[in-house]
């Protein structure tokens, strides 16, 4: 019978980023899911130019399906349905940025940190007044207890995934793969607990060596590294590699 664990959150996510004036392709990044809807504008004012007073949040499923919107400025990121591979599109008006053709022209305006600091109208003063984000201490604390809950929740979870045992390694998006449990632990590649897994068919991305370190060994393509939450074990019988039936 597989075992039953349960679902466990990464901190982070990886996600793509639209605008609403944008003609080339989209940007990739990997946002903390711990940081306010605030601060996260406050980070795409650097990529997209936006503003983070004025610009709108909106989040889109792989099938370009508008999952939600990310409002108000206090919720976290971690609070929304937001998986990795989902597209964040930013709407706000651009148009100044589209009307100033030759940028070598524009005087460039920069402050210090010290100077930065001391402005009471910037994004950082107003998170500090309101104590919100980061400099909320109650908050962060909270989040820091939940990241550490969920880190020793995920490592019981690895734990009791055996080496040796028959397994399913279920993704969302990506076709079921069987395979045999070989190795159980943290890696040096990613953080966190991870499981090795040597599959029946050459459906993996390795062969047990990540980086020039070895955990396990197989075939070429016939190993992986999958999160404990995608993880099944149970009396799966081998799926034979077609090629070894011609």
């Amino acid at each position: 019978m597989a075992s039953e664990f349960q679902v466990v959150t990464a901190p982070y996510v990886n996600v793509t980023i639209s605008t609403s004036s944008q003609s080339g392709g989209f940007l990739e990044r990997r946002f903390d899911k711990g940081i306010t809807v605030a601060e996260l504008k406050a980070k795409l004012e650097l990529l997209t130019a936006g503003k983070s007073d004025s610009m709108k949040l909106e989040i889109y499923n792989k099938e370009d399906k508008l999952v939600c919107i990310l409002q108000p400025n206090t919720a976290v990121l971690g609070s929304f349905p937001v998986d990795d591979g989902m597209r964040l599109h930013v709407i706000d008006k651009f148009e100044l940025r589209h009307e100033i053709e030759d940028t070598s022209k524009v005087e460039k305006f920069s402050l210090s940190e010290e100077e930065y600091a001391k402005r009471q109208d910037t994004l950082k003063a107003y998170l500090e007044k309101n104590k919100l984000g980061k400099y909320n201490e109650e908050e962060m604390k909270a989040i820091e207890e939940q990241k550490k809950k969920d880190e020793a929740e995920e490592r019981a979870a690895g734990e009791a995934i055996i080496a040796g045992s028959r397994c399913e390694v279920r993704v969302i998006g990506q076709p079921t793969r069987r395979g045999t449990v070989m190795y159980s632990g943290t890696v040096e590649f990613k953080s966190g607990w991870w499981i090795g897994v040597k599959y029946d068919e050459p459906l993996g991305k390795n062969n047990g060596t990540v980086q020039g370190k070895t955990y396990f060994v197989c075939p070429p393509k016939y190993g992986g590294f999958v999160k404990p939450i995608n993880v099944f074990v149970g009396d799966f019988p081998e799926e034979l590699d077609e090629l070894d039936e011609m």
